[in-house]
């Protein structure tokens, strides 16, 4: 074999170890608050927004605050730099990305799930 497709091979062969090294360190796990809190890493944390405790978006610091309930029933304050996600106040559930520092979920990205209008209600369902 030459030499040439013996270094090409061991070029590729470092590239693919390279990415899947970086594909599985960008895994984030889903977790309840007090897994998250226990864990001290990035996290991912699904839940609904808990309408009665309000929402406050800070223009001047560009941050935005509101108080979540995980899937497990368990609530915490979360603080995002950034702007209000569209369609928060009628999502039907958060996803939050980030880390519990000091009894707070400080996210580094919301996604909101919003109701389909592709869902069938229960009026569409009877026959």
């Amino acid at each position: 074999m030459k030499p040439k497709y013996i270094i090409g091979a061991v070029i590729a062969f470092a590239v693919l170890v390279t990415a899947f090294i970086v594909v599985e360190s960008r895994g984030v796990e889903y977790m309840n608050f007090p897994r998250a809190s226990e864990s001290g890493s990035k996290v991912q944390v699904a839940g609904v927004w808990v309408k009665e405790k309000g929402q406050e978006y800070n223009a001047a610091s560009n941050l935005f605050t509101f108080t979540m309930q995980d899937r497990d029933g368990n609530t915490m304050p979360v603080k995002f730099e950034g702007a209000k996600p569209n369609n928060f106040e009628i999502a039907t559930e958060v996803v939050c990305t980030g880390r519990v520092e000091n009894g707070e979920f400080v996210a580094t990205n919301i996604l909101t799930k919003c109701p389909s209008k592709y869902e069938a209600t229960s009026k569409d369902l009877q026959l």
